[in-house]
């Protein structure tokens, strides 16, 4: 398939830097639903289709790092430098938890199921968190009034969830990245010791380790849950989205990389460097030694977020210039590309 040339949707509203974008599983009626964290301190949910803003998520006081729907997209949760994670009904905007942290909180997980009840929580503390959001205690000062304006506020409930860890001790450094796998009981952290871990939930402890080469950028599994694909110094590494530990392939470029997302259906992948602002298109069964199939050009900063829709039609790409851009990943009209 020879993707058309478009132009890309570009999605304003972000003052600072994108951190990290993800993408809801398909809703109803082939509609779906994008979220972005960013390091103004505020996510900002929208339509994945068409990139529609459609709310914003009040009351981080730190940089966002990172940001992910429920696969309902009836939630969403949110990694934050200021020492927290918050959970956020998605329809009203309302703070539904706030999970405080001793240190920043660079990563968050659901598990692939509506409306989950838990919540994977990662980063300075170097402790991967799993808490029980059926659990919560409401604080005696909550207010759980909802924000009449379409921006949404944190005035809901502030609650406190038990919460218990996986692998005393195993993190050497900080979380970047967690990922819940399409098994409920496998949970998979990218640490910045350089070390891709997969845990089984029950037994709380690791059942495989991958050491790669170079500093994590982006660690996501794809739409299908069948790969992980992980960015690592110059290298994209894919691995097993069902066996723990098992790597497919690794595809070694020239220059650092800093985001990655792999498109399996048209046998793709697409990379963000962080020495240019390019997002490029390779050949999944190729060896990175060549010139890309398609150079997509339109950022003015590196890339540090890349992701495709639930039906692998778009690719979403997050920038250090605030900005987020959909492009178009298929042949004839799509969304607002007629």
């Amino acid at each position: 398939m020879e993707t058309a040339k478009a132009v890309p949707l570009t999605c304003h509203g972000h003052s600072r830097p994108v951190t990290h974008l993800s993408f809801s599983d398909v809703v109803e009626d082939d509609q779906y639903y994008l979220i972005s964290a960013c390091k103004d301190n505020n996510p900002m949910l929208r339509d994945g289709v068409t990139g529609d803003w459609i709310g914003t998520f009040i009351g981080h006081k730190g940089a966002c790092w990172q940001a992910r729907l429920s696969s309902d997209a009836t939630l969403a949760a949110t990694a934050s430098a200021d020492f927290s994670a918050k959970v956020w009904d998605t329809h009203t905007g309302e703070c539904l938890h706030t999970l405080q942290h001793a240190h920043i909180v660079r990563a968050v997980a659901f598990p692939s199921q509506p409306r989950p009840q838990i919540l994977a929580t990662g980063g300075f503390e170097k402790k991967l968190m799993v808490y029980d959001l059926s659990q919560s205690s409401l604080s005696p000062n909550s207010n759980s009034s909802s924000p009449t304006s379409p921006t949404f506020g944190a005035n809901g409930p502030a609650s406190r969830p038990p919460g218990y860890e996986i692998g005393p001790g195993v993190h050497k450094s900080t979380i970047r990245s967690i990922i819940w796998g399409s098994d409920l009981n496998v949970l998979i952290t990218a640490c910045e010791d350089k070390n891709i871990r997969w845990f089984d939930v029950r037994t709380r402890s690791p059942i495989a380790t991958y050491a790669v080469d170079g500093t994590i950028g982006s660690c996501e599994l794809n739409p299908s849950k069948s790969t992980l694909s992980v960015a690592a110094g110059k290298s994209a590494y894919f691995f097993s989205g069902t066996s723990p530990g098992q790597m497919l392939k690794c595809v070694t470029f020239p220059k650092e990389v800093a985001s990655v997302a792999v498109h399996e259906g048209e046998g793709k992948f697409v990379t963000g460097g962080n020495q240019d602002t390019w997002v490029k298109v390779w050949d999944l069964n190729g060896d990175g030694k060549g010139d890309p199939l398609d150079v997509w050009k339109g950022h003015h900063g590196p890339i540090w977020s890349l992701g495709f829709s639930p039906d692998g039609k778009l690719c979403a790409s997050g920038s250090e210039d605030g900005t987020v851009k959909l492009w178009k990943f298929c042949e004839g009209g799509y969304g607002l590309w007629k």
